[in-house]
């Protein structure tokens, strides 16, 4: 194992005690790790083959393995998020769900969906947005080109079902407040897509409807934010389609902006 892969390691576990336990990383000692001696001799011989093949180049060949560790990095600590949620009691939907569902999606996404709570499809799965409301927020991102498979990440306000569906209380939203800020702080997303009222009141501390606030952008941290209609309620009122592809189109243009190529991450989508 390399030096640099053991300084990895140490400081994604510091960084997983910091979100947490409180602490800060520099509470934490700095480590002057060392190559392993195998690992040494085998990269001599590999930089030897490289120089004498004139594919030695810095410049190209440290930028994808750095990209890789961040992404490495960042999915290590998602997935530490996603436990400490399965273990997490803080509010009384602990007692009914099935399944926790932390989210799902790529690393480093440029976007970041942010729904109300699971349904009853989700809780038996432990994945987001896999009923009908699934399904058809699927199609939504995939006709502006993104997708969680290749470039999104997909999350809700509360982690756990509510009862029938219901609005998640202001104890339960705040119960799970730290897991999506934790999520977002990680994740770093270039932009935010919220669905529906309760993403939208929660995000913004507002008490405007959706009606009155969709298509429009708001700074969210720093975050570009913009919310639509919930794919259930376009499923419940199909005049709701046509303004809800107008806000999609509006997002799309700002992601343009902000991400010219982006449409060049969405790979895997067509499939879904």
């Amino acid at each position: 194992m390399t030096a640099q892969e053991k300084s990895l390691i140490y400081n994604l576990l510091n960084k997983s005690d910091c979100l947490f336990s409180g602490k800060i990383l520099s509470d934490f000692e700095q480590i002057d790790f060392k190559d392993d001696v195998e690992f040494s001799n085998a990269e001599q011989i590999k930089s030897q083959a490289n120089t004498e093949n004139g594919t030695n180049n810095p410049a190209t060949n440290s930028k994808p393995y750095f990209k890789q560790s961040q992404d490495i990095e960042q999915a290590a600590l998602i997935k530490n998020i996603a436990l400490s949620i399965a273990q997490c009691t803080s509010c009384v939907l602990c007692k009914t769900r099935i399944n926790t569902v932390p989210g799902i999606g790529v690393a480093s996404p440029l976007v970041l969906v942010i729904g109300e709570g699971p349904g009853a499809d989700e809780d038996k799965t432990g994945e987001p947005f896999v009923g009908k409301a699934g399904q058809l927020l699927d199609k939504m991102l995939a006709a502006i080109q993104l997708s969680r498979k290749d470039n999104c990440f997909i999350t809700n306000i509360v982690k756990c079902r509510p009862p029938a569906n219901r609005t998640p209380l202001p104890e339960e939203v705040q119960a799970c407040a730290h897991f999506l800020k934790a999520q977002i702080d990680i994740l770093k997303p270039k932009m935010i897509l919220a669905l529906g009222n309760t993403a939208l009141h929660n995000l913004l501390n507002t008490n405007a409807g959706i009606k009155k606030l969709h298509g429009k952008f708001f700074n969210y941290q720093n975050i570009p934010l913009l919310a639509t209609f919930h794919p259930s309620a376009l499923l419940r009122d199909e005049s709701l389609k046509r303004p809800s592809w107008e806000d999609l189109k509006i997002f799309r243009n700002r992601l343009l902006e902000i991400v010219p190529n982006y449409q060049s991450s969405y790979l895997n989508g067509g499939s879904t």
